[in-house]
């Protein structure tokens, strides 16, 4: 039975927690420009507040943090992106990494219920996500407790996001799809799923943060 508008549920889009260090100067600014602007009704002053309307139009757009409705399936994408490679691993292990661009959401969750059973910082370079250097980028890497053992997960900061900020902390219970960190600006993330489960989508694949399954059956 299709649903009324007035009964049709509503998903709200929250700004991101680790936002402000970087959206407030900018609203500020903006805020500043407008009210000149008004105030002496010039154009050049008018013109002049366009730039930094523009910027925190943009900022706000990034540090969007939308309500997912969160799928079913073993092991879901941890962020908003596309799926960079697919890699065995030496142990057995399988590789999965997942660009962001700038316009992607940049909140990740948790790929698996479970307990954060280490978060660990790792100090590095700024090479561009995109590249295969990046794999030696400042990063925070994750390992949960979970029903299929330990899985690790690892943010990796790119050429202009280099920040990392999780959200959670080491012997934090949380559930799958439940948010975990923000990585500010274009970047990656990695799922190495475990021995024996496969990979279910394609490198060149559209992702979706709680939303789609990275393994199959």
């Amino acid at each position: 039975m299709p649903h009324s508008p007035d009964t049709v549920p509503r998903r709200r889009v929250r700004l991101a927690r680790g936002a402000s260090p970087w959206l407030l100067p900018t609203l500020a600014t903006a805020a500043a420009a407008a009210v000149r602007a008004r105030r002496t009704g010039r154009w050049p002053d008018r013109l002049a507040a366009v730039p930094p309307a523009a910027l925190a139009a943009g900022m706000l757009w990034f540090f969007r943090d939308p309500d997912r409705e969160i799928a079913g399936g073993r092991v879901l994408s941890p962020a908003d992106g596309v799926v960079q490679s697919i890699m065995p691993w030496p142990d057995g292990r399988t590789r999965v990494a997942i660009f962001m661009s700038p316009l992607n959401v940049h909140v990740n969750r948790a790929p698996l219920a479970g307990t954060v059973s280490s978060v660990e910082h790792v100090p590095g370079g700024y090479v561009p996500a995109f590249n295969k250097e990046s794999d030696t980028n400042e990063r925070v890497v994750w390992h949960l407790g979970t029903e299929l053992g330990d899985v690790e997960m690892v943010q990796i900061a790119g050429a202009v996001a280099r920040r990392i900020v999780p959200y959670v902390t080491r012997g934090t219970k949380v559930e799958q799809g439940e948010r975990v960190g923000l990585i500010r600006f274009g970047s990656r993330v990695d799922v190495y799923l475990p021995e024996g489960v496969a990979a279910g989508v394609d490198v060149g694949q559209a992702t979706t943060a709680g939303v789609t399954r990275l393994d199959r059956d």
